[in-house]
């Protein structure tokens, strides 16, 4: 007679294997897929109560991007200040005169710049997240940045999520320079999408920003310069000696180790959560930051 071949059966009882938390994903990434932004491409802005670092995109806002290093080359943000918050949406900083007689110069800077609103998708490394968008057709990053596509028209854009750094204009399209700015700090303002040049973002330092007393109704805008939060400085990361520059390095949006994090976001199986969600709106994907294991150069 014959006898059937041996076969192990997993006990029933055996409990199924514990996702892994994200601090375990990050603790397990390699060093290759963490990256250091480029010291020209970051600015430091300096307040009383510490630093933020922000990462300019020139790949999406090539002008604008230009524009900022001259300004910042120039020193034109330095004594300036922080003159609107706008409760769950954005701070902006700048002079408040501008347009005016007592404006500050831009210097070197251009006073006028084209509209960067979105440039065409090819050359883009698109790394596309799983779930839908209600804004575009397809979202995800391009070197670390939020950003959307339309594989129909051919466009990409940077997307407005929290820490988002844009240009402030008025009503041409074409009325912005870089020397106002602001940085989302509410819910995503996904409706400015592709009506404002978006180029760059916070990675580091939006508790800063985030924590400004409010202005009042509509605008924020402070009606009392005492209120304003005063800039020591802002510069490029390349204009400040290296020992006094912030060794940072940035998780890859196109490594496993952010497609590992993005998907225990998406599903969350901690022993706290009863329901999985099975979805993630790109604004809340985390962009881990971490300290460079030893002084970059």
């Amino acid at each position: 007679m014959a006898h059937a071949a041996n076969k192990t059966t997993p006990s029933t009882s055996e409990a199924p294997l514990k996702a892994l938390s994200v601090s375990e994903i990050l603790a397990a990434s390699p060093d290759a897929d963490w990256r250091a932004p480029d010291p020209a491409n970051t600015l430091y802005m300096d307040l009383a109560g510490g630093r933020v670092v922000i990462e300019l995109a020139p790949r999406f806002a090539p002008e604008h991007v230009a524009n900022i290093r001259a300004l910042a080359r120039g020193h034109f943000w330095d004594g300036l200040s922080i003159y609107r918050a706008q409760d769950n949406f954005v701070v902006q900083f700048g002079d408040p005169d501008a347009g005016e007689a007592g404006a500050r110069s831009l210097g070197d800077a251009r006073a006028r710049l084209p509209a960067e609103f979105e440039r065409p998708a090819a050359g883009l490394s698109f790394t596309a997240i799983p779930d839908r968008d209600g804004w575009a057709p397809q979202v995800g990053f391009v070197d670390g940045f939020p950003a959307a596509r339309d594989p129909a028209s051919g466009q990409a854009w940077m997307t407005h999520c929290y820490g988002t750094l844009g240009a402030g204009r008025d009503m041409a399209a074409d009325s912005s320079n870089g020397a106002e700015l602001y940085v989302v700090i509410g819910q995503s303002p996904r409706q400015l999408d592709r009506n404002i040049t978006v180029l760059g973002r916070v990675v580091r330092g939006m508790e800063l920003l985030s924590s400004t007393q409010r202005g009042p109704e509509p605008m924020g805008v402070y009606e009392d310069a005492a209120q304003r939060t005063p800039i020591k400085a802002i510069r490029l990361a390349s204009e400040v000696p290296t020992g006094q520059r912030e060794h940072l390095q940035l998780l890859r949006t196109d490594s496993a180790t952010f497609a590992a994090l993005t998907e225990a976001r998406r599903n969350r199986r901690d022993d706290w959560y009863k329901a999985s969600a099975g979805h993630i709106d790109l604004c809340n994907i985390p962009l881990p930051v971490r300290e460079a294991p030893s002084p970059l150069r």
